[in-house]
């Protein structure tokens, strides 16, 4: 039987990271439990309310966030605060498939346009790498807004 999967990140700003990757992913921020956000609403205020309604104080409202996939397809994004500063290179990382089928040049121009916008907002670009047949298809890695490296594939 196979399972369900989590991505958890650790985080200095958990709600901020979030938005960014549920930018990346299209994604969204799931509501409160037992909360019906309404369409349109911030999933995010609602949680503010939520926490404030059940105690929690104001300085560890920004302690966790998460991300879903809306169609369900995708893992859940969790991301928690954590005291410490990322301080070496991941060893698992994601990549975000943005140009799935395309080859050569067509490849390479859909990552650069992909990349252009994740940088916009808030990625740093780290390295391209062309395509190196057979086994190499190219690709470019960025960094998150945190440091966490990841790849556009």
């Amino acid at each position: 039987m196979s399972r369900h999967v989590q991505l958890t990140f650790d985080a200095r700003d958990p709600r901020a990271l979030s938005a960014f990757w549920r930018d990346v992913l299209g994604y969204v921020h799931p509501g409160p439990p037992g909360v019906d956000v309404p369409e349109g609403a911030d999933p995010l205020a609602a949680w503010d309310d939520f926490l404030t309604r059940i105690g929690v104080p104001e300085e560890q409202h920004n302690a966790r966030s998460a991300i879903e996939d809306p169609d369900g397809h995708g893992p859940r994004l969790f991301f928690q605060r954590v005291p410490e500063g990322k301080t070496a290179k991941n060893r698992v990382h994601l990549d975000v498939r943005a140009a799935p089928g395309l080859q050569g040049q067509e490849r390479m121009a859909a990552l650069e346009a992909e990349c252009a916008r994740l940088v916009a907002l808030g990625a740093e670009r780290i390295s391209r790498h062309d395509p190196e047949p057979p086994l190499g298809a190219g690709h470019i890695v960025l960094a998150d807004p945190e440091g966490n490296e990841f790849c556009l594939d």
